[in-house]
């Protein structure tokens, strides 16, 4: 097992991404903390691990509320004595659709701010801890529309590159302590609820149907389709796992092929 041994906290673990990860995370071994602001959605994860044969807990936390971090990291540090590997998906709430000359300030802003705030928390805490321990990997998920621009994304696009942007300089001043921090690239999973409902609007926009939106998007991959939510998982698992413990400041493309690095 890859993680064997390890303490994976996941924040957005009730999710589409941060499920997938908890599980794959939990299939190889390691336990898992599921943290969010809806305890159905993390017991209904939780569940599904602890009936393949995992071990994971449930918190409820807030992702971008420092003290709602702290305490939840707090106590995972009393139950466990450490924590190796820390994944941020929770949602950033882009608004996409409309051109930036069409849209409010806020709308574009937003998930700006959102991913700012909650990966400086989430992140930093997690490094503390780390720090202290000599050891840790901190990942965090993007996707192409961090260096690819896509018509009418609002500001996800920035969003995702102000994080990559921020995991490279965490990289850089925490890879010392033996801190690991990449992101994981995604061209967008079309079974996750979220890429769906995104899909829609676009395909809506550009007057085709979803199904013909997402082939013309699998198209332009190299491998002639979209990388399902799996196939996520296990990628956090070899980036979070010894096996890539010469990587860091990285962006890893897990894009079918979509972009060429």
């Amino acid at each position: 097992m890859m993680l064997k041994n390890k303490n994976a906290v996941i924040y957005g673990g009730g999710g589409a991404i941060g499920g997938a990860v908890a599980m794959a995370f939990a299939r190889e071994g390691a336990s898992v903390f599921l943290a969010g602001r809806s305890l159905d959605t993390l017991e209904a994860v939780a569940k599904k691990i602890a009936e393949e044969g995992g071990i994971a807990e449930t918190a409820q936390a807030d992702a971008l509320s420092k003290e709602s971090v702290e305490a939840h990291l707090s106590e995972i540090i009393k139950k466990a004595g450490r924590v190796d590997i820390s994944f941020n998906a929770i949602s950033i709430n882009d608004t996409q659709g409309s051109a930036l000359v069409e849209m409010q300030q806020d709308q574009f802003m937003s998930p700006v701010v959102n991913a700012m705030n909650t990966h400086f928390i989430t992140a930093t805490a997690a490094a503390r801890y780390m720090t202290k321990q000599g050891s840790g990997v901190i990942l965090a998920v993007t996707a192409n529309a961090a260096r690819k621009p896509h018509l009418n994304a609002g500001g996800f696009g920035v969003a995702c590159a102000a994080i990559e942007g921020f995991c490279r300089q965490l990289a850089v001043e925490e890879g010392k302590h033996g801190i690991r921090v990449v992101c994981i690239r995604s061209a967008g999973s079309p079974d996750a609820p979220g890429v769906d409902e995104v899909f829609n609007l676009h395909a809506k926009n550009a007057g085709i149907s979803r199904e013909a939106f997402e082939t013309e998007f699998a198209e332009r991959t190299m491998l002639k389709r979209l990388p399902r939510l799996a196939e996520i998982g296990n990628a956090a698992v070899l980036i979070a796992s010894d096996n890539a413990s010469a990587i860091t400041a990285a962006v890893i493309n897990v894009t079918c092929g979509e972009l060429a690095d």
